[in-house]
């Protein structure tokens, strides 16, 4: 016998007196509520005072915040999903309370209002978490990453090729110079010039318009070169110069994007790595919880450490009693920082691995595996001679 089957009544077009709160169906625990009450205890008053006032009303930004907060937890960083979520998702609607922000709204708050800030927000949630003693900042694990830029990986300009460039430009500048200066002063019965020194772009500039003021008194040659002298050449060198005021003290930068230098990613099966415009994250972390992030320019970790440590203290007013990082921090000079500012150290050195192997202890020839005077200042070869200090 069959039994009847009951449903329950469908109840989608139904009105309700009494609508129910959107609050009762999130969970006491769920991690919406913690991002509510974390941003409520934010200070957000160098947000406020970029708003100008006047004209129609605007979403607080203490709401944005929460948004933009919940939608990184939850791995949505598209403007156009988290508008989206804030008319589909009930935690979005709870957190900005029933207003729904366009995409541009989202896009101009993340993009203008929070330029230059995301670090003090950042700091500000650390110091939180501090009070409520999930972490001490008391120990700083360092460690890298390289993130690849959206930049055009075929872009690049690098240093050598530029320094090159530059200086074969610059000796046809000079030759060129020295011949009119030359036909000049022979034209004025003069004795000839000495052999001209390196010009700038400024320079050059300068001293072509003073040729072109004489170019009536040359021959057509003469002329020629002058033409080419300030049409072409002038504009290399003013290029070249620019390029080497990007790179700064890096040896490589994208055109599409001039803060990226290129570094050696290793991001394929095989790891022998690639050359890719990319920036090098530096991240501190304590109990799994980051503390601090820096982004930096050059390829290498050694150098990195010194700065990602200053803006640590920068930010909490105090450096960590312990460091601990792997064998790419390990250098002299940040043995001597870290010493100075008495902060202890669990940081290796290159060669530590390298030492603990047994072809390396065995090797003779190796200079860490001679015997030093330290006294007379020399090595002990293996075969019983001195070898005194030459330079370094």
């Amino acid at each position: 016998m069959r039994r009847n089957v009951v449903f329950k009544e469908l109840s989608g077009d139904q009105a309700v007196l009494f609508p129910s709160s959107i609050s009762e169906r999130i969970p006491p625990g769920h991690p919406v509520r913690l991002v509510n009450r974390v941003v409520d205890q934010l200070n957000i008053d160098h947000i406020l005072s970029t708003y100008k006032g006047g004209g129609t009303s605007s979403c607080h930004p203490r709401m944005l915040l929460k948004v933009l907060f919940f939608a990184y937890f939850n791995n949505i960083y598209s403007c156009r999903r988290m508008a989206q979520a804030l008319e589909e998702n009930i935690h979005f609607m709870w957190l900005s309370g029933g207003s729904t922000p366009d995409f541009r709204t989202i896009n101009d708050f993340r993009g203008k209002r929070l330029k230059g800030m995301i670090q003090a927000l950042f700091a500000q949630l650390v110091g939180l978490m501090s009070q409520l003693g999930y972490v001490s900042l008391e120990v700083a694990y360092v460690d890298g990453t390289k993130l690849e830029a959206a930049a055009n990986r075929y872009s690049f300009v690098w240093r050598g090729s530029v320094e090159k460039n530059k200086a074969k430009l610059e000796q046809k500048i000079d030759s060129v110079l020295s011949e009119i200066a030359h036909h000049i002063t022979e034209d004025h019965k003069a004795a000839a010039p000495s052999e001209p020194a390196r010009v700038s772009a400024q320079e050059l500039r300068e001293k072509g318009k003073e040729l072109n003021e004489r170019l009536t008194h040359m021959s057509r040659k003469e002329q020629r070169k002058v033409q080419k002298l300030t049409q072409e050449q002038l504009p290399r060198l003013q290029k070249y110069e620019q390029q080497l005021q990007v790179l700064e003290d890096r040896n490589s930068y994208s055109k599409t994007d001039e803060d990226a230098t290129f570094m050696r990613l290793k991001e394929d099966h095989m790891k022998n790595g690639q050359l890719k415009p990319a920036y090098n994250v530096q991240i501190s972390t304590e109990n799994q919880l980051m503390t601090n992030f820096s982004l930096h320019r050059r390829p290498g970790d050694t150098g990195t450490l010194i700065e990602h440590l200053q803006q640590f203290k920068q930010h909490y007013e105090k450096q960590p009693e312990q460091v601990v990082a792997d064998a790419g921090y390990g250098s002299e000079q940040n043995y001597e920082w870290l010493e100075e500012n008495r902060i202890e150290a669990f940081v290796k050195y290159n060669y530590f691995h390298k030492e603990q192997k047994k072809s390396f202890q065995q090797d003779i020839f190796h200079v860490s595996n001679l015997y030093y005077n330290a006294q007379q200042d020399y090595f002990v070869c293996p075969m019983g001679q001195h070898l005194k200090k030459v330079g370094e």
